[in-house]
């Protein structure tokens, strides 16, 4: 199976702003203080559309989808945590803890990609583990190798470890489970706060091809980091490690993809990248060309980066 595709699917947001549901156990979202809502967003499309167009500069196949004004969906330019994708035809769709964030689901999407030539041959609908207050969002919570059958998760509110096991199942993957953890400081900004939960797996660890980066002290149990280290290296992973201040800029929060003639590329956001050492620079670009992006609004409203806005695309084609 291959880790990386070429085609991505985006949203472009039509009313972005914080979503005050999420930020509940998001906490990298800040209230952008000044700003009207409709500056936030005219802001947030600027630096969509600059991220896209970096995209597909290099050839990457970009399916660009417009949010509409109804339902209210803040977070629509997140839809990787909603559905994901699969080599088999497969289409999986992921209960979502915040509930305006269940309105992203949108049916028409599929049409627009089948449009496109692309084969889909069933949905897996995780969806109704909602009514009984269970999630999982998608490969924000679930990071998959695809190539060795792993599903790395960090167990969180929105990572339900039954359901996990269960889509595990359904998909052949081994489960490597672990709990990552943050701290999260004081009300009044003062550091030394607690360690809290990470929202999403995906916030402080990243796979490709060849390597894989982590925040390693982010998992707390020793064991637990042991095992997750062991796992990524045994596939013969460079193990790339970042500090938990680079995971508050979001150097966890990349994405692999494939460009013309197969050309891999790491792509992230600016302050990701302008947040790694030059050593950590040389050790990815042994791998990978760099793409990097501003999304400081989308950052700070969203609570989420460069990953989080691109659902990977793995289904066959006509």
């Amino acid at each position: 199976m291959k880790q990386t595709t070429n085609s991505i699917l985006m949203i472009r947001p039509v009313a972005f702003r914080m979503n005050e549901q999420t930020a509940v156990n998001n906490y990298y979202q800040k209230v952008l203080d000044g700003l009207s809502p409709e500056t936030v967003n005219t802001k947030a499309q600027q630096e969509f559309d600059t991220f896209v167009n970096k995209l597909r500069k290099v050839g990457v196949n970009v399916i660009v989808i417009e949010d509409t004004i109804e339902p209210n969906t803040p977070d629509s330019i997140f839809p990787n945590n909603w559905i994901s994708f699969h080599e088999n035809g497969d289409v999986v769709l992921y209960p979502m803890f915040a509930e305006n964030r269940r309105a992203e689901r949108r049916e028409d999407i599929l049409d627009i990609l089948e449009d496109e030539g692309f084969e889909i041959n069933q949905i897996m609908d995780y969806t109704s583990a909602e009514e009984d207050g269970i999630f999982l969002e998608g490969t924000g919570s679930l990071l998959l190798d695809r190539e060795n059958g792993k599903a790395y998760c960090a167990l969180s509110p929105r990572a339900d470890e039954e359901l996990m096991i269960e889509f595990c199942e359904d998909f052949e993957f081994t489960p490597v489970l672990f709990e990552a953890f943050q701290t999260v400081n004081l009300p009044d900004g003062k550091a030394g706060g607690e360690r809290k939960l990470m929202y999403h797996t995906n916030v402080m660890m990243c796979l490709g091809d060849t390597f894989a980066v982590i925040c390693a002290d982010c998992i707390d149990d020793k064991k637990e980091r042991k095992m997750v280290l062991d796992s990524l290296r045994g596939d013969d992973k460079e193990v790339i490690l970042i500090t938990e201040e680079q995971v508050n800029n979001f150097a966890g929060n990349m994405l692999e993809v494939k460009g013309k003639n197969d050309k891999r590329f790491l792509v992230m956001s600016e302050s990701a990248f302008k947040s790694l050492t030059k050593k950590q620079i040389t050790q990815l670009e042994a791998h990978v060309e760099i793409i990097h992006s501003t999304l400081n609004t989308i950052e700070a409203c969203g609570g989420g980066s460069a990953r989080c806005m691109m659902a990977e695309i793995f289904l066959p084609k006509n």
